[in-house]
């Protein structure tokens, strides 16, 4: 029997607001209070996310608030990305659903093949292959700089990264898809020894990462980008997708989590 998931379509809201809704998903899902949900959302204003783990040193404090930029802390793991002229997903599930079995690599490779047919749908040939054991340690503190296992990669350049955390009984990713616009600009709210270094450092996110619309050599609108990304999902698991909003309880969780953690500098900056 076909399974029905959740749908969340959201307009733009701000970096501590996105991140509070998908937590909140998460503890819906988790407590077997939803269904598996995937939520496709964007950014009022260019706001870097931290990992979970990631030292706040590493954002430039002084450059984002000079440029209105915001600054979160993800409750996944990973490196900083800067969300902008992009499409954020992010799909939860509880803790026993198929999809999620196993180890998080595996389910990363499992959800990868919703995300490589959504860019097929769009005219991209890209492929997801576990991170090769001999490729070069590469450190630092861009997400779209180093590769991970069954992230999305076009030519060998970065496109769509991932990240994943299990916790309230669920596992929930979520990952950012870059539309358009200079896949450098990170570099310009990340803290650097000089501005010689944080030069070396756009050539070498450019040169390992690419926008869907450099990769196509055209223009992809956010709504078509999140019907190819619904789609890849319905059609490789099979699952009807029912358009949907929060519920209430999803809500004021969100609203709790969005004073409590995530708009909170003892959270953003606690490390």
């Amino acid at each position: 029997m076909t399974e029905t998931w959740r749908l969340i379509l959201d307009p733009a809201l701000d970096g501590a607001t996105n991140m509070a809704i998908d937590e909140a998903l998460l503890q819906a899902v988790g407590a077997k209070q939803s269904p598996p949900v995937l939520r496709l959302y964007r950014w009022s204003a260019p706001t870097l996310s931290l990992g979970v783990a990631q030292p706040s040193g590493d954002a430039d404090r002084e450059r984002i608030s000079k440029r209105d930029w915001q600054i979160v802390r993800r409750l996944t793991g990973g490196r900083a990305i800067l969300h902008t002229d992009e499409i954020t997903y992010s799909i939860a599930f509880p803790s026993d659903h198929p999809l999620v079995a196993g180890t998080i690599v595996e389910s990363y490779r499992r959800l990868s093949g919703a995300l490589l047919r959504a860019l097929e749908h769009l005219g991209m040939t890209a492929r997801a292959d576990p991170k090769a054991a001999g490729a070069p340690k590469l450190s630092g503190p861009v997400c779209f700089e180093v590769p991970s296992d069954y992230e999305i990669a076009v030519n060998g350049r970065k496109m769509l990264g991932s990240a994943q955390v299990r916790k309230y009984s669920g596992t929930l990713q979520h990952g950012s898809l870059p539309l358009a616009g200079d896949i450098s600009r990170i570099c310009d709210s990340l803290a650097f020894a000089d501005e010689a270094a944080r030069v070396e450092a756009k050539i070498r996110v450019r040169e390992r990462a690419v926008t869907l619309g450099e990769a196509l050599g055209k223009s992809v609108s956010w709504d078509r980008a999140a019907e190819a990304i619904s789609s890849g999902f319905g059609e490789l698991f099979d699952v009807k997708l029912e358009p949907a909003e929060l519920t209430p309880a999803e809500h004021n969780c969100a609203e709790e989590l969005f004073v409590t953690r995530y708009a909170a500098d003892s959270w953003t900056f606690r490390l």
